[in-house]
């Protein structure tokens, strides 16, 4: 059975949800102009949709996975679910005025409709919504919003408009795989994208290391399991290999060179099965 997967076709999640596919070993268009298209290998079709549209498209089962943000798929009301965190496109979505936090009785401009009134009624708090698609950054300088709720990235956008965010996150969006329900048809997808999100986290380092300080070593490269260690030439030394998170190699390297470690290489992990 062919599995029908959408993929955003344009904004800030699709060129990164294409390039997750693409590691995990999936065949992607090479015109960006075509809605569907066929990977027979991999029985998969691939539909490239409007991000907001996915969750819908996902959650009435007429596709079986997507890729969409978890502010979108929040706001759409739809039947789905998350399956897996892709970790990337982490934004947050927040309220922000020229001056002022409080909420009652506002005029509160928004893409996310369906979010922020949900928002709203947890909270008991009376406010007006007014519905825009996009752009909502100019709704208080032209007059029909005195704050905006919207999903922000950098914030340099509001800060060019003159705003500025106040209160707590009222969520912290990122990409995610998302399906109707959970199916064993979609474990083979989920495991090799599992895969590369895993691997980017990673990276392998490896280095040569005196025996009287291999201890020290494993110590600050414990691996997933266990280090590989393999005998050199000169039998006072070995090498290791080791998975490490990405984010704090450059600390590892360091005391690795301080316990006595050399010839140190960091090399990148582009799947994985764990």
């Amino acid at each position: 059975m062919t599995l029908k997967i959408a993929l955003p076709n344009k904004g800030s999640l699709s060129e990164s949800a294409i390039n997750i596919f693409k590691e995990a070993g999936f065949r992607q268009r090479s015109d960006a102009k075509d809605l569907i298209f066929l990977d027979p290998e991999n029985d998969v079709e691939f539909y490239y949709l409007r991000p907001r549209d996915i969750a819908i498209y996902v959650g009435s089962g007429e596709l079986d996975l997507g890729v969409t943000g978890r502010d979108l798929l929040l706001d759409s009301g739809a039947a789905a679910i998350e399956l897996l965190n892709l970790n990337f496109g982490a934004s947050t979505f927040r309220f922000a005025s020229r001056e002022g936090s409080d909420l009652s009785g506002k005029r509160i401009a928004t893409a996310y409709p369906g979010l922020l009134q949900s928002y709203l009624t947890e909270r008991s708090i009376k406010a007006s919504i007014v519905s825009l698609d996009g752009a909502v950054e100019s709704a208080i300088s032209l007059g029909v919003a005195d704050v905006i709720a919207d999903v922000v990235s950098t914030g340099s956008t509001l800060r060019q408009a003159g705003l500025k965010v106040f209160g707590d996150p009222i969520l912290e969006s990122v990409a995610l795989l998302i399906a109707r329900k959970h199916d064993s048809k979609y474990d083979l997808v989920l495991r090799r994208i599992q895969g590369v999100v895993i691997a980017r986290q990673y990276v392998l380092v490896d280095y040569d290391v005196p025996k009287n300080a291999l201890d020290a070593a494993c110590k600050i490269t414990p691996g997933f399991e266990s280090p590989t260690i393999s005998p050199l030439q000169n039998e006072n030394w070995v090498a290791v290999r080791a998975m490490v998170l990405r984010k704090g190699v450059h600390k590892i390297m360091d005391d690795l060179y301080d316990v006595g470690a050399r010839g140190i290489l960091v090399t990148d992990i582009h799947a994985s099965r764990l």
